[in-house]
């Protein structure tokens, strides 16, 4: 019995190496940039128009979510996201992999979370290949403006990311976590 070859998308969520070339990829990402225009087209006044294109955009949305445009990601489809989330202006999500995003999370502006990433080999990486990997963000994160969110990272429940910060390593839970590469720099103590 011969093996079926998997998709290019199968492989991009798989975190193997996989051409964004693949017509099906293009497609998915012209989707989502066409979502995302229409999205960071509309007004303050069209929030029910804004509830539609995110339900058409998103794998998956919980109640209270609110974004404020301009917001950009390369497929949508690959984005979960909790109860309580606000997204503030500039944010990007590159989801070439899952992107999950827990309940009560707030990002600040120009925040940028990268699933997607290049080979370091340059031979390689010149073929036209790339990666990505799942990115976890828990319940209850302040992330501040300016932070990039690395491939492969996870966050923590009750962790605040300060801003400017550069996570390329997974944050623990109930602390700050600052600088680049972002480290942790404080615990915080558990709640009476």
């Amino acid at each position: 019995m011969e093996n079926t070859p998997q998709t290019e998308q199968q492989k991009m969520l798989a975190g193997e190496l996989y051409l964004a070339s693949d017509p099906d990829l293009i497609q998915g990402r012209q989707r989502a940039s066409k979502l995302t225009r229409l999205y960071n087209n509309t007004t303050e006044e069209q929030l029910e128009d804004r509830q539609k294109i995110l339900l058409e955009l998103f794998n998956k949305i919980g109640d209270n979510l609110y974004i404020t445009p301009p917001f950009y990601c390369d497929y949508g489809c690959y984005i979960k996201l909790g109860n309580n989330v606000y997204m503030n202006s500039n944010c990007i999500i590159l989801d070439c992999n899952w992107v999950e995003i827990g309940d009560n999370v707030l990002l600040a502006p120009n925040v940028q979370i990268y699933a997607a990433y290049h080979p370091i080999d340059p031979e390689l990486r010149l073929s036209g290949q790339e990666l990505a990997a799942p990115i976890k963000i828990g319940n209850n994160v302040w992330i501040g403006g300016g932070a990039i969110i690395c491939p492969g990272v996870e966050i923590g429940d009750n962790t605040t990311i300060g801003a400017g910060s550069v996570v390329v390593n997974n944050i623990p839970e109930r602390v700050v976590a600052v600088g680049n590469p972002c480290r942790v720099i404080r615990t915080l103590s558990l709640s009476p």
